[in-house]
Parts: structure tokens; sequence; C-alpha cells
């Protein structure tokens, strides 16, 4: 296969279709797990919302499609993605976005921080090595095969970082909250005391 392929060409359409494909799904799966993306991990398409990724990603599949042995990639860890989030979409639908958010931070709070990146690292770490297989036994004699083993690896990469994004971002908030517990703040309550007008500050304790 070659490295690029002109616009229009059969290849072309095909590595396009390709990407519009799993994209889609990753898009789908998004959808059915958390429509108003309340349980989005990525930063950026949480930003972007659905009109905007949308569109990023029509472009993505694009240019995208020039490079069959990237676009391969990007596909292999798209479905990858994608049947991960609709292993749980069920739940987080049938929960509701924020009470499936709390209840699986209430989970993690609960757990030992050791137990869950030592689960986090093994799993990644155990399908990292099936892409390392797949690669170790095509290199140089079957780029599209190789391509796939390169996808199940940066699939991996990103379950592993997206998590520990997860979790950084909950222990600031956790830290945040217990913060502001701490601190007492003080807001001005009008107390009058009948016929002398005076008024003295009221504090709320959070």
């Amino acid at each position: 296969m070659d490295d690029f392929v002109p616009f229009g060409t059969r290849t072309y359409g095909l590595v396009f279709l390709l990407l519009l494909l799993s994209r889609g799904m990753d898009f789908l799966s998004t959808w059915v797990a958390t429509p108003n993306m309340v349980l989005e991990g990525n930063p950026l398409a949480k930003k972007l919302g659905w009109r905007w990724g949308i569109l990023l990603n029509l472009g993505l599949c694009f240019g995208f499609a020039f490079w069959p042995l990237p676009a391969i990639v990007i596909s292999t860890t798209s479905v990858l993605v994608a049947a991960r989030n609709f292993q749980s979409a069920w739940l987080m639908r049938s929960l509701g976005e924020h009470m499936y958010r709390d209840w699986h931070v209430e989970r993690v709070q609960e757990t030992s921080v050791t137990l869950y990146l030592s689960c986090l690292f093994a799993q990644t770490a155990l399908t990292a090595g099936v892409g390392a297989a797949v690669i170790f036994f095509t290199w140089e004699r079957e780029p599209v095969v190789l391509a796939i083993g390169l996808g199940i690896i940066a699939y991996a990469l990103a379950v592993a970082f997206y998590t520990l994004l997860g979790i950084i971002r909950l222990h600031r908030s956790a830290k945040e909250d217990l913060r502001k517990r701490r601190e007492p703040s003080f807001s001005t309550t009008i107390t009058a005391k009948p016929g002398d007008g005076s008024a003295v500050p009221s504090p709320l304790v959070k």
C-alpha cells in the first residue's frame, strides 16, 4: 500500500469510508453514553461540543484518507474506544450522567489508589502487549497489520492517559471541596432590630 494516495481514487474512497465509520462509531458510542458530554474524558472534545467536534472529525477523515497507514491506526484506536464506550453506555444512560458520575467518583474514592492504578496499568499493559505482538510478527512484511498493531497500542495509551487525567482532576476537586469545608465563608445578612434600623453580619458556614 502506497504512503500517499490521490484524491478521488478507489483506495482514497475506501480509506475515507473506513475513517468515517470508525470515527462515527466513536461519536455514536459517546452520544449513547453521555449525550450532554458530562462523562466525556477528553477535555478538548468536551470543549468543542458535538457540532464543532463533528466538523473537526470530518476534516480529519478527509485529510488522513490520503495516508492509508496512519488512517488505519486512527481507525483501529477509534473502534476500540467505541467498543469500550458501548460496554458501559447502557449503565451510564440508565443511571443518568450525573448520577453515574457521582456513583463512579464514590467507588474510586473508596478504592485504594495502589489497587486502582495497578489494575489500570495491568489492563493497558496487556492490551498494548497484544499490539506489540502484532507489530513484532508483521514488521516490514504486512504494513496494514502493522498499522493495526500500532492502533492497539495507541488505544492502550489513550485509556491510560485519559483515566489518569480523570483521577488527577478528581483528586484536585476533592482537595478543593475539603478546603471549602474547612474554611468558613461569611456573607452579610440583614438582621434588623425592630425600631433601631441596625444590621449585623450573619456567618454562613459551608
